[in-house]
């Protein structure tokens, strides 16, 4: 009798084991039959599938994400055929006829957000108030914001733009000095400035005082140093946290207090923290054989308390020994400010330079850089010793491009990224930027980018780029990376203590995307030469290497704005680190940073070319012996001659040595 019971007991079992198994096959084609989005795993490849039959691998995917492919001529979603063993069969029915080689550049080679991944793991560290907890808020606002901007949840409203673009930008614009005080010493200009405009501050320079600075103090020894100087500047919009407004134009009138030991009147221009070369006015009138800014003269004489040594006085004392002549009287002017007396002073905007007049009178001339446009100077900043009364600037433009960040774009098909070879690039370079570089970008694009190495895809260069605090910027940099095809966003909020996950972006996407022989990483304001570039990369083929302009025993500053903490940095000296506006690395130095990355052992530190330097004398200690080489033609000071790269060049200075370097077959700087 049991066992009669066990027997039934026995049928049902194989009945229903049939009957879940017909299910699960019927739920299993239903599955492949109906296009429906998969979400892929990390390590999974893709096995892309055309209308012909014909199949290309794409590789390795790195993230989590839907495959979405945009074909020739619209858009379309992919069916997946078959997942088997980590590999995923792509049947793609694309309009028109797309190639293999096309397939996989549009799914993997235009990939526009980054294969990083975080998770809760990598902020198990007892550091909660330090870096990694900034990493996790900066990602956490940064993914959902991303989200909310794919989903077409934030747009740009064209007519509330245009009407705000009317509002915000006057004609006029004047302040009290108490307005001035209360608005941080800075007076907007919305739309910056245009040729005519002019801004006229009224003030008063206070008493000289005792300076309080040791360093400067004990210039003279013994002897009390007293000083009484102001500063006017220019200034750009500010881009990222962290990152200080260009100085476009820094005026410095120094009463008392200078080097030299008399009054001076210094010019210069600051971008992204490099000064320019000074100009200085020191009561000399400028050489008649020096050039001039508008028919002015760079320098007006004024009188000094020593002998005078003008050009005029040279010649003329030679001449009154000769001939006996008396010397000629003529009428000189004191030094445009004094301690407190009142002056009016005017900057207008000419067309080489600014003119810089004091109670009526031409004091000095500065010609415009190469690197600035009148429209950048959106702030006029003004501190020191003295007390500003007022100020009023007029003719200033009515309407500025920074209103409408994409108007620096040029949509251009020439401009867009090459496709992807069906082969390892040669060279990758990744390229730091911030939301609204728009203009740095576009130079990029249309400066050394169009080398022909980058256009027929041996060599393949992408910006990196987090997101920004303003939301209509973007939705501008969304748009812009779907039309170029050449960035790549790391969805995190941009922050300057950060920017080393983009250079974790760049390694992962060099060695997972393209397969990369060598990865390279520079800044948006860097000018690279490919072809010298890729030649120093090549001497050292089938090496672990780490190439640039190399910092041995660099110690770090433990006080001012750049101050490393000890919990932050313990030892006394960095290990040996390129300078970041321009590094290459061998790509299993890249694999390895990536696959510390991945499992929770990189470390990460807010100095993005400090941390690459400690991440490569890890891999030289515990996984294979590293050749560093240094070379100064890696510039990141500016340009000098024969260059590899060179930093902090604008957007016009970037125009300007492409044409050299095309015209002439060498690299010249364009500075002034």
């Amino acid at each position: 009798m049991k066992r009669g019971r066990l027997d039934l007991c026995e049928a049902l079992g194989r009945q229903r084991s049939i009957q879940a198994l017909i299910f699960i096959g019927f739920l299993y084609v239903v599955l492949v039959t109906v296009e429906m989005p998969l979400v892929f795993d990390s390590g999974d490849r893709v096995m892309a599938v055309g209308e012909g039959g014909e199949g290309v691998d794409v590789g390795a995917l790195p993230w989590n994400s839907l495959l979405e492919v945009a074909g020739e001529g619209g858009g379309r979603k992919d069916s997946v055929v078959r997942k088997s063993r980590n590999t995923l069969r792509v049947r793609v029915s694309p309009p028109g006829n797309l190639g293999a080689e096309t397939l996989k550049s549009s799914i993997l080679g235009n990939r526009t957000v980054s294969g990083l991944v975080f998770d809760a793991k990598m902020f198990n560290s007892s550091d909660t108030d330090g870096l990694q907890k900034t990493a996790k808020s900066a990602w956490e606002v940064g993914v959902k914001l991303w989200h909310d901007i794919q989903s077409g949840k934030f747009k740009i409203d064209a007519q509330k733009a245009k009407n705000l673009t009317k509002e915000s930008c006057p004609h006029s614009i004047s302040q009290s000095g108490d307005e001035f005080l209360t608005r941080g010493k800075i007076l907007m200009l919305p739309c910056g400035l245009t040729l005519g405009s002019h801004i006229t501050v009224v003030g008063k320079p206070r008493f000289a005082h005792s300076e309080g600075d040791p360093k400067i103090a004990l210039v003279r020894e013994g002897e009390q140093v007293m000083v009484s100087q102001f500063m006017l500047e220019l200034q750009g919009l500010e881009t990222v946290d962290g990152e200080e407004p260009p100085r476009i134009l820094h005026l410095n009138p120094r009463l008392k207090g200078d080097w030299s030991g008399k009054p001076v009147i210094e010019q210069n221009t600051c971008y992204r923290m490099q000064w320019g070369a000074a100009q200085r006015c020191e009561g000399w009138q400028s050489k008649a054989d020096e050039e001039t800014v508008d028919g002015q003269v760079k320098c007006e004489k004024w009188i000094r308390d020593d002998s005078d040594h003008s050009e005029q006085s040279k010649s003329t004392w030679w001449l009154s020994r000769l001939v006996g002549r008396t010397k000629k009287v003529s009428v000189d002017w004191p030094f445009p400010f004094a301690e407190d007396k009142l002056f009016v002073l005017t900057l207008s905007a000419g067309f080489e330079g600014y003119h810089l007049n004091v109670d009526g009178r031409h004091i000095s001339s500065f010609p415009y850089r190469t690197g600035f446009a009148l429209e950048e100077a959106t702030g006029l900043w003004l501190n020191g010793d003295v007390d500003v009364h007022s100020l009023f600037a007029a003719s200033l433009p009515t309407s500025h491009p920074s209103n409408a960040p994409q108007k620096h774009l040029e949509m251009s098909m020439r401009w867009k990224a090459p496709p992807i070879l069906d082969e390892p690039v040669e060279l990758f370079i990744g390229i730091l930027s911030a939301g609204n570089h728009f203009a740095e970008r576009m130079a990029v694009r249309k400066s050394w980018m169009q080398h022909k190495l980058i256009k027929s895809s041996h060599v393949v260069a992408r910006f990196f780029v987090a997101l920004h605090a303003r939301k209509d910027v973007n939705v501008e940099l969304k748009k812009e990376a779907e039309y170029f095809g050449d960035i790549v966003i790391v969805p995190y909020m941009d922050n300057y203590d950060l920017v080393v996950l983009k250079t974790v972006a760049i390694c992962e996407h060099g060695v997972r995307t393209l397969s990369a022989q060598n990865i390279m990483k520079c800044d948006d304001d860097t000018f690279v030469r490919v072809d010298a570039v890729i030649d120093e990369a090549r001497k050292l083929r089938n090496k672990s290497f780490y190439i640039g302009n190399i910092n041995y025993y660099h110690k770090p500053l433990r006080h001012g704005k750049w101050a490393v903490t000890y919990k932050e940095w313990p030892e006394e000296d960095y290990p040996p680190y390129a300078n970041g506006p321009g590094y290459i690395i061998s790509p299993d130095i890249a694999k390895y940073i990536v696959a510390e990355f991945e499992t929770y052992r990189l470390r990460l530190f807010k100095m993005e070319d400090v941390s690459m330097g400690m991440w490569v004398e890890k891999f030289n200690s515990t996984t294979a012996p590293v050749e560093y080489v240094h070379s100064l033609k890696f510039c990141q000071f500016g340009c000098i001659e024969d260059y590899y790269t060179a930093h902090y060049q604008s957007p016009r200075q970037m125009m300007c040595m492409w044409q050299k370097l095309k015209y002439y077959g060498k690299p010249q700087c364009c500075n002034m």
